[in-house]
């Protein structure tokens, strides 16, 4: 079974104001390639440190966590940035878009930043952007956009890397209850693809549309439960239809481990 992350007694530890806090206390267990795991739990149960531990902005105290074959928990500064910048697709609550940017524009980032924006990436960008259904905002920009728009800008950019996984931070946290279900179908979608997601989220019922639950408490594994291993649901034609564009916008000759 392919693995895209494996957490192996992972542990850390934070010094606040002389005493020694432990946010994770050997939290173990695997993402295989395609699944779909929500994290949740309490204030203080750990799930922002291993949000953290995931997206490679800090190391673990001890233990190891590897992103497909790569030891994440080894790695210095510099290797961490550059896995973080090509490895980890971000979609965050608050979508994190440069306002001065175009729907395009913000998309293209995460490659301008690594100096691979080419032709032929700009039109993958655009392909990405019709993907999330922006295909008439492209020249937009995120004041323009309702908070469903801006997170589907966030999903398309969290795809240009091609990355290990999706790592969504209470993606729907922001939107109403039908922006909220388009979203969760977009990920689906997504996940129907074969893309890996991992989604905090203190929420039940968006935790629900994920195919398992990952329970933290008191810095430790509380429970792993799995939902389901198929798809979500039946497929509709238009559920079908958006597939077919998630193909075309993220091609099927990936890399990496997806």
């Amino acid at each position: 079974m392919k693995l895209a992350a494996k957490l192996v007694d992972l542990r850390k530890d934070y010094v606040l104001k002389g005493e020694t806090v432990r946010a994770l206390r050997g939290v173990s267990f695997d993402v295989p390639v395609g699944d779909y795991v929500a994290i949740m739990g309490p204030s203080g149960s750990g799930k922002s440190t291993l949000l953290n531990l995931l997206g490679c902005l800090d190391r673990p105290t001890s233990g190891s966590l590897f992103l497909g074959e790569d030891d994440v928990s080894k790695m210095n500064d510099n290797q961490l940035s550059r896995t973080r910048a090509t490895s980890i697709g971000f979609v965050f609550q608050s979508y994190n878009l440069i306002q001065q940017l175009t729907v395009l524009e913000n998309i293209e980032v995460p490659l301008y930043y690594q100096g691979r924006l080419s032709k032929e990436s700009r039109e993958r960008c655009r392909l990405l952007a019709e993907m999330v259904g922006l295909q008439e905002r492209l020249s937009h920009r995120p004041s323009q956009l309702s908070g469903g728009q801006q997170q589907r800008v966030a999903i398309a950019r969290s795809l240009v890397n091609d990355p290990y996984f999706i790592l969504a931070d209470e993606p729907t946290g922001n939107l109403d209850s039908a922006t909220t279900e388009e979203i969760l179908r977009l990920f689906e979608n997504l996940n129907e693809m074969g893309k890996t997601i991992i989604m905090v989220t203190h929420e039940n019922d968006v935790a629900g549309r994920a195919k398992r639950i990952v329970r933290l408490r008191d810095g430790k594994l509380q429970s792993d439960t799995t939902l389901r291993e198929g798809p979500a649901q039946s497929r509709s034609a238009e559920s079908a239809s958006a597939i077919e564009e998630i193909r075309a916008a993220i091609g099927s000759d990936s890399n990496k481990a997806l």
